[in-house]
């Protein structure tokens, strides 16, 4: 009995941070190996927490024919030997090659997730190569699931692929979160009163915080905007940023720059391996990203007790319910994203409701064993290859 099941991604942080704890719980019901790029680190710690087998097949994150197509001869004949049950990909490129290699191979279950979708910020040949590839990397697949039901219209929106091979695992996200590990009270309040005093910030201050990339589609040159008109006549005010600058892929407007390092209400303390501290000091999340798939930052800021001010987008749009655990905004809208910034800051009745409502429902919906559960239902309906 072939009871294999293949998980790919371009690069070992997918498996090690986007799928963490999921690879060793479905290792309890299937012989799980891991395909990705090779780094060293990223391979220890994988290995090492989820007890599963790693291969590696180099893959590359931009459009590369001749890289590719090593890859894609590679991981035909890896598959060919193992001759798994079930490949599950993640990723673009691991998707495209993956489900590919997966059929040329006669890999009879081969499913891809899509956490989002970069394409939809392009525009001519390269918006129309890339919905070609779309289109190929869904038609090598049996199954494809979209991390989102706002991603899923817009997958049949723009014809992909047809509706019925699409499905939406749970309620949405690629694998939940830990509300276990995301959970304010962890962090005892004297921790809480140092982390700030070291930050500057003070016990009276509203403090926002956006945790992420600090690029121009996440929103930040909007956020930064707004809060400069907010903070202009306060004191009581702070921006938390988190998150690396990556001024060589989207890099920020130079005014936006410019604020940043001189605005005394913002405060940017770069990457951080763990960003719950920073959460446990905040009052409320700012996200206003153009695009997303499922956000995991939304989701860890609900199961701090932390309200959330999202863009109108597919994955923002499921977890925020406007008004209940926070507020919905159009996308690249300075005004309203100010409005709402300054709502969630004077209205505190409503601001303790969105709180204690955050906590809830991340739980209610999203909470990991349950996204897990679900994905191993889908995978058991398949029955076993004897």
């Amino acid at each position: 009995m072939n009871n294999k099941l293949i998980r790919i991604t371009t690069v070992p942080v997918s498996l090690n941070v986007l799928l963490k704890g999921q690879l060793a719980f479905m290792n309890q019901f299937y012989k799980v190996i891991g395909v990705t790029s090779y780094v060293e680190a990223q391979f220890t710690e994988i290995q090492e927490r989820e007890k599963i087998e790693l291969v590696n097949i180099e893959f590359t994150r931009t459009i590369s024919p001749v890289k590719d197509l090593i890859a894609l001869y590679k991981l035909y004949f890896f598959l060919k030997k193992e001759k798994p049950f079930i490949v599950h990909s993640h990723t673009p490129k691991a998707g495209t090659i993956g489900m590919i290699a997966a059929k040329l191979a006669g890999v009879p279950h081969r499913f891809h997730t899509i956490a989002g979708l970069p394409l939809l910020e392009h525009k001519g040949f390269k918006r129309k190569l890339l919905n070609f590839v779309e289109k190929i990397t869904y038609s090598c697949a049996t199954k494809i699931f979209p991390n989102s039901h706002g991603l899923k219209e817009i997958i049949v929106e723009n014809k992909f692929t047809h509706a019925d091979k699409l499905k939406v695992i749970a309620n949405g996200s690629s694998n939940g979160i830990d509300c276990s590990h995301y959970d304010s009270s962890l962090f005892l309040d004297s921790e809480k009163k140092n982390l700030k005093e070291s930050l500057g910030i003070s016990e009276k201050d509203f403090v926002y915080i956006f945790v992420g990339r600090l690029v121009g589609d996440k929103g930040i040159n909007e956020l930064v905007q707004s809060f400069k008109k907010l903070s202009a006549n306060l004191d009581n005010v702070k921006l938390l940023l988190v998150g690396p600058f990556e001024n060589n892929l989207d890099p920020l407007k130079a005014d936006t720059i410019e604020e940043i390092h001189t605005n005394r209400s913002i405060i940017s303390v770069g990457i951080q391996k763990d960003v719950r501290p920073y959460f446990a000091i905040a009052n409320a999340l700012v996200f206003p990203s153009y695009r997303e798939g499922f956000p995991n930052v939304v989701m860890q800021a609900g199961a701090m007790g932390l309200p959330s001010i999202v863009t109108n987008i597919n994955g923002c749009n499921e977890i925020i319910l406007e008004g209940q655990n926070g507020y919905i905004i159009p996308v690249k809208n300075v005004e309203l994203l100010y409005e709402a910034m300054n709502i969630i800051l004077n209205n505190r009745e409503d601001y303790l409701k969105m709180s204690q409502n955050s906590r809830k429902l991340i739980k209610d919906r999203y909470e990991q064993k349950y996204v897990w559960k679900q994905l191993l239902e889908e995978y058991q309906s398949l029955g076993k290859d004897v």
